[in-house]
């Protein structure tokens, strides 16, 4: 019996951000769209395993630390009774709505929303397959590719084990283990330590590198850094795993790396978070013309066509960085392209997020990256010890830079590392966009006492004008001395 056909003018395959982002702007475009995903509703990774319930946990984790640091004023509470079934409930909680109301907005714009799995027979076809075994086929004049991404795996310490957790089963909460190591010293990691830590667990993290959070600035780190280490029960830098085995009390893991005390220890549990791989296997792109690099990435160009032309790809699927705001931005294009209109995916400036304690967040040009162009730029540093509103909070640990052209003073990029950074970071997102100078964020004026107001400071320091922190000015514009 032949599977039934249905028709459309848009699919999107993937209902995460990037996915719903597309689907929702193709629809108010005037355009028919089905959207296909696993889910009843759409949300994706970031919002059913990912991004959303994480933030709810650090909100927990937040609680509880705000309530040690409130003795500081003389304010002292008892420890924290944890009930984690009720934890568990409010997340899931938070999940169901979120994904309801996104549900609720397919409807609205008459999508049609499909619960099924979704692969290419060719480049105009899909095979829908339902949880029945149902299967049916969709002919699309245009489809957006957005199937996200995965974590990675390690395949040679691959361990049919509860024990051993990757970053989606260890935000099911199912206990909180005496112990913990964390493969992997990424923002995934510290994140998920944070909030184990922050309940009671030892928590040791192993990072083959030389330095938490490789990507990021030193300068931006190093606060994280050192809170990290009052929180984490160890930090092991320079150090790689060699092998995971299961014990009768735990699993058992043999470290290599300079200066290890203890070689091999046991934990509780393991939390494998080396990073995340596309999903470009097993959804039939070999029956279509659609490219992916050596490393699974759908190739596109800025208007997010693949090499098929019937066929867009966006988010986590066509590279870094792999962030939801991203993928959302990158849906809205295709949609767009799609319609008829003049889009393209050019961004100056994505920001980017590290939710620990405290926050870091950047965009635009890092000192790194200038280093490594070899390109000549200015960064003026605002330290949150010369903050008011910081030192109310008493998290003055926190520090703000940007970089400017020597030349232009043209900014070139933000960071911030600090409590509510990734609140804050949008005003540099949008300078950089819009092709601000140093001078325009200097004399836009900044209420007092604000964190945001330590963005206003960095670039008075460019000109050696800082209210609440002194640097000798030089004769000519836009230098300071160190």
């Amino acid at each position: 019996m032949s599977a039934e056909v249905r028709e459309t003018q848009v699919a999107v395959i993937g209902a995460g951000p990037g996915g719903y982002g597309a689907g929702f702007m193709a629809a108010d475009l005037g355009l028919h769209v089905t959207m296909i995903d696993l889910e009843p509703n759409p949300g994706g990774t970031c919002l059913y395993r990912g991004c959303i319930p994480s933030k709810a946990l650090l909100h927990v984790a937040k609680v509880i630390t705000d309530a040690k640091e409130a003795e500081a004023f003389g304010i002292t509470f008892p420890p924290p009774a944890l009930d984690l079934d009720k934890m568990r409930a409010t997340v899931d909680k938070v999940v169901r709505q979120l994904t309801g109301g996104l549900g609720q907005l397919c409807k609205a714009r008459k999508i049609e929303y499909i619960q099924a799995r979704a692969n290419f027979l060719d480049s105009n076809t899909l095979r829908l397959i339902y949880n029945s075994g149902k299967e049916e086929h969709l002919r699309y004049e245009k489809a957006i590719l957005a199937t996200g991404s995965r974590p990675t795996v390690l395949e040679q310490f691959l361990i049919d084990s509860p024990r051993v957790m990757n970053s989606t089963s260890a935000l099911e909460m199912p206990d909180i283990p005496g112990s913990m190591l964390v493969i992997g010293g990424g923002y995934i990691g510290l994140e998920l330590g944070t909030v184990y830590a922050t309940l009671g667990t030892r928590v040791t993290v192993a990072e083959a590198g030389p330095a938490l959070l490789p990507g990021a600035d030193p300068d931006m780190v190093q606060p994280v850094a050192q809170r990290m280490g009052r929180l984490l029960h160890d930090i092991l830098l320079k150090t790689t795993v060699v092998e995971m085995k299961e014990a009768d009390d735990g699993i058992e893991v043999r470290f290599e790396g300079e200066g290890l005390e203890r070689p091999v220890q046991v934990f509780d549990k393991v939390l494998i978070s080396i990073g995340r791989k596309p999903n470009s296997s097993g959804i039939g792109l070999k029956s279509t013309k659609v490219e992916v690099d050596d490393k699974g990435f759908v190739v596109v160009d800025e208007q997010r066509h693949t090499a098929d032309p019937p066929i867009y790809a966006i988010g986590d699927l066509v590279g870094n960085p792999m962030l939801a705001h991203k993928a959302t931005h990158e849906g809205r294009v295709a949609a767009e392209v799609i319609a008829g209109h003049k889009a393209a995916f050019k961004p100056k400036a994505i920001p980017a997020v590290v939710f620990t304690d405290p926050e870091i967040a950047w965009c635009g040009l890092t000192e790194a990256e200038a280093a490594a162009q070899g390109r000549e730029v200015r960064v003026a540093k605002f330290p949150w010890t010369a903050s008011g509103r910081a030192t109310t909070l008493q998290r003055n640990e926190g520090l703000t830079k940007i970089l400017a052209d020597p030349e232009t003073d043209l900014v070139l990029g933000v960071g911030i590392c600090g409590e509510s950074a990734g609140e804050l970071i949008s005003e540099g997102a949008l300078a950089i966009e819009m092709g601000a100078l140093a001078s325009d964020v200097e004399l836009t004026i900044h209420p007092h006492p604000t964190l945001g107001e330590t963005i206003m400071e960095s670039a008075e320091i460019i000109f050696g004008s800082s209210t609440h922190l002194y640097r000798k000015r030089k004769e000519k514009a836009g230098t300071i001395d160190d």
